[in-house]
């Protein structure tokens, strides 16, 4: 246990109710007459007409045992998504268990400004080797041309694959779900997957690399200064592939890294096969 909860046991009042039977009828007949209230406010009432020494978390704990609960009308409910996803999401939080390059591809849109102008960029980034496979970049705010850009450059580097499935996985984007978008992609045998509405952490790898790259584009190659964006953006799309050492691949650079696998020096663990789909995040899974 934490240290604070430990210090916070030890100074609690040890006293425990002498009559559990009691207290809890107590408890179920205050609910009765307030059932507007919750076990604080039970608490203290009893404290003040009964006199009893139980302390909050005992009452909170009685109204468990006893199965009530306040009535109030301001009560938080989870009610189910209504939204209709585009796509289903063929994911979740199984993105560890994808086993080989060009096996799930992500694609995610970042805006910036430099000195001079506002710039929209498409990434399109293999989840196995985090190479980006293929950009898309302009100067003009919702150009729909840099996805179709993006996209045909990492189609072109779908080699060596042996027929096997390529997920394509994206946020419901007004150009990534257009059926002239999704044409390309089914023409293609992509297999198509999407976030589910207004969860971002259902993309977490585009998410996450475009919050970095964006980072070192100003920081290490000073973007916001550059008399040519777009050149600096080029370059350092070729440094990130060849040279920038990545931290899920032990440091490896991503194109280094896919020729290692290709040239059979990394086991391939077919794991993605297996993946068990569950919309609830790996974390909570846990706890329960």
């Amino acid at each position: 246990m934490s240290r604070s909860g430990y210090y916070k046991w030890r100074g609690r009042a040890k006293d425990t109710p002498a009559n559990r039977q009691e207290i809890l009828g107590l408890v179920k007949a205050a609910h009765e007459a307030h059932p507007s209230h919750g076990y604080r406010w039970i608490h203290a009432f009893l404290v003040r007409e009964n006199g009893i020494t139980a302390s909050p978390e005992y009452i909170r704990q009685a109204f468990r045992f006893l199965g009530i609960a306040s009535k109030t009308k301001h009560k938080v409910r989870n009610n189910p998504r209504k939204v209709r996803d585009t796509y289903p999401n063929l994911i979740f939080s199984t993105w560890e268990t994808v086993d080989r390059p060009r096996q799930v591809i992500v694609s995610d849109m970042c805006a910036f400004w430099t000195r001079f102008r506002f710039y929209e960029l498409v990434l399109y980034i293999d989840v196995f080797t985090k190479q980006i496979l293929g950009h898309g970049l302009t100067d003009k705010r919702g150009l729909p041309k840099i996805y179709y850009d993006g996209l045909n450059k990492a189609i072109s580097k779908l080699e060596g694959l042996d027929g096997e499935p390529v997920v394509f996985h994206t946020d419901q984007g007004s150009v990534y779900t257009s059926m002239e978008y999704n044409k390309i992609i089914k023409e293609r045998s992509l297999v198509r997957s999407c976030s589910r509405a207004g969860k971002p952490t259902d993309n977490p790898v585009s998410e996450s690399l475009n919050g970095w790259i964006k980072e070192e584009m100003f920081l290490d190659f000073k973007l916001y200064d550059a008399d040519d964006p777009v050149a600096v953006i080029n370059e350092y799309i070729k440094f990130y592939n060849a040279k920038r050492p990545s931290y899920s691949l032990g440091y490896d650079t991503p194109d280094n890294f896919y020729r290692r696998f290709m040239n059979g020096e990394i086991e391939r663990k077919d794991t993605f096969k297996d993946r068990a789909l569950d919309e609830k995040p790996k974390c909570t899974r846990k706890n329960l």
